[in-house]
């Protein structure tokens, strides 16, 4: 699997997102304590930045409507969203993120 080298680790609020593409797909990096997380950067149900909202423990939360978003699985765990979004592989190496460009299904 290929990774693709997007940013410093520490460009990324400690407890919060910014948006990054990767390979023309918008992607939020999420960092929870030593935990990286990549999703998709547009809500499923309004397609808004999600990187724009607030993060909760392991969830993000679309700050037009207030779905939020498993981090880990994409899954939305309150309305209006119904469809997942898009998570992706990440890798910390020496201070640096890389995220594999193509989208993981939640089972993966």
């Amino acid at each position: 699997m290929s990774f693709v080298k997007v940013c410093p680790v520490d460009k990324i609020p400690a407890q919060g997102a910014i948006a990054v593409e990767v390979e023309d797909a918008p992607v939020a990096l999420v960092r929870r304590d030593d935990t990286v997380y990549a999703v998709s950067d547009l809500c499923s149900h309004a397609e808004v930045s999600l990187a724009e909202g607030e993060v909760y423990g392991t969830t993000i939360e679309c700050w037009l409507h207030g779905s939020c978003f498993d981090l880990r699985t994409g899954e939305p765990v309150n309305p209006p969203a119904t469809r997942p979004i898009a998570t992706y592989r990440v890798k910390v190496e020496d201070g640096y993120v890389y995220v594999a460009p193509r989208a993981e299904d939640a089972e993966d």
